[in-house]
């Protein structure tokens, strides 16, 4: 039988028991999240390093930039970035900046490439972080690229236009256009006009003026061209206007005058089409040269009736296959050059096979850029299409304003 006095201490030691479990329940069940670098807890020490890492490429993300792709590092500098290819050994090579808050591969990404990023980095205090991202950039199918010409770096003539030529159709051309500007050190006004939906040319309302610079920066980088495809692109590119060169080509004499910033350079016999196969009119600018190179005549929709594998200093005008070059054939039974067109559309010069001699059409080659402009005129065709090659020259400024989309 239990006396009152040991009842009394049973209750007692129950209670006590029940104060420990209820204090132990309390404590595992305290806020995970709490702030252990709170200073205001008098005797804590912060634990966490204060360097906040910044991975543009989130974690995870399918459509990464191939340009912008990097590492920044707010409130310390950042002591080891690590970049490879997912899944492989092979590591891409970047550079931290001098002062330590930025990192950046030295070259464009792949498209459509998975990559993994591991960053550490260091506060004031010493104390590091780290972070890590595996991403994939944007793929080719989701993106668009334009190939553009002038390159950077040349010397060009006066009628060379800037010509962005697009690998996929592009539905929102007023985004695309309004990220690429084009402007000349002249102050000449530039505006971009579309011929299609995948080619953009810009140039001023008159040539080039001598001497100038041209710039063209592409911002593309995520700009959304069509539905789900975005551009890849982000580069400044400049060029220089050489001096100015306009020759033209008159059919009925059968003869082109150089003209060079002005004055009269020189005046050259030529043959242009035949009354079968006549040459365009128009304003023509030379978009590529070749010392050497072969004519097909089934390359331009014609017959079996040439095939030379060595036409010398050829220069294109239109990519139809319209060319001024050198005739080393020409002599074979046919008039004085200056007399007669006997071509199926191209101009030709006086040369000789090898491309060796001191020729009319060598003088014309060695004295033209990329750039300058071919005018014919007197002949019974039609005026090349302004797409036609860089020939955008050939529409009145009204009409190639109207194509803007910007």
């Amino acid at each position: 039988m239990t006396t009152p006095d040991i009842a009394a201490r049973r209750a007692v030691a129950a209670c006590a028991a029940l104060m420990v479990g209820t204090l132990t329940l309390t404590a595992c069940g305290g806020n995970a999240n709490a702030d252990t670098n709170s200073p205001s807890k008098k005797g804590s020490s912060a634990k966490t390093s204060t360097a906040k890492i910044a991975i543009s490429a989130k974690d995870g993300s399918d459509s990464a930039s191939i340009n912008t792709t990097g590492v920044k590092v707010s409130d310390g500098r950042l002591t080891a970035v690590r970049m490879t290819v997912a899944g492989s050994s092979r590591a891409v090579p970047g550079s931290i900046s001098a002062d330590g808050a930025a990192w950046k591969p030295n070259e464009q990404l792949e498209r459509g490439t998975k990559y993994q990023i591991s960053a550490t980095a260091k506060d004031p205090s010493g104390r590091t972080a780290a972070a890590n991202s595996i991403f994939t950039t944007v793929t080719s199918a989701n993106s668009f690229i334009g190939t553009y010409t002038p390159d950077g770096g040349t010397t060009v003539g006066v009628g060379m236009p800037v010509s962005f030529d697009f690998d996929k159709a592009i539905t929102d051309k007023k985004a695309v256009q309004s990220h690429i500007t084009v402007s000349s050190s002249s102050g000449q006004q530039v505006v971009g006009h579309w011929f299609g939906a995948q080619r953009l040319d810009f140039r001023p309302k008159d040539y080039w003026k001598a001497g100038s610079k041209v710039t063209m920066k592409i911002d593309l980088d995520g700009v959304q061209g069509a539905n789900g495809v975005y551009g890849v692109q982000k580069k400044t590119v400049t060029f220089t206007v050489g001096r100015s060169q306009v020759s033209t080509v008159d059919v009925n004499t059968q003869t082109m005058t150089v003209v060079r910033d002005g004055k009269v350079l020189r005046r050259v016999p030529i043959s242009s089409g035949s009354p079968q196969h006549t040459t365009y009119n128009g304003r023509m600018v030379i978009s590529e040269k070749f010392t050497q190179t072969r004519m097909n005549s089934r390359t331009v929709g014609l017959g079996g009736e040439y095939d030379i594998p060595d036409v010398p200093h050829a220069m294109r005008l239109t990519a139809s296959g319209t060319f001024i070059h050198g005739n080393y054939w020409y002599s074979r039974g046919n008039p004085p050059f200056g007399r007669e067109g006997t071509s199926h559309g191209c101009i030709g010069l006086a040369d000789v096979q090898g491309a060796q001699g001191a020729t009319s059409a060598k003088w014309f080659y060695d004295n033209s850029l990329i750039g300058d402009v071919v005018v014919v005129k007197n002949s019974p065709d039609k005026t090349v299409a302004p797409d036609n090659g860089l020939n955008g020259w050939n529409l009145p400024w009204s009409e190639w304003i109207a194509g803007s989309a910007a």
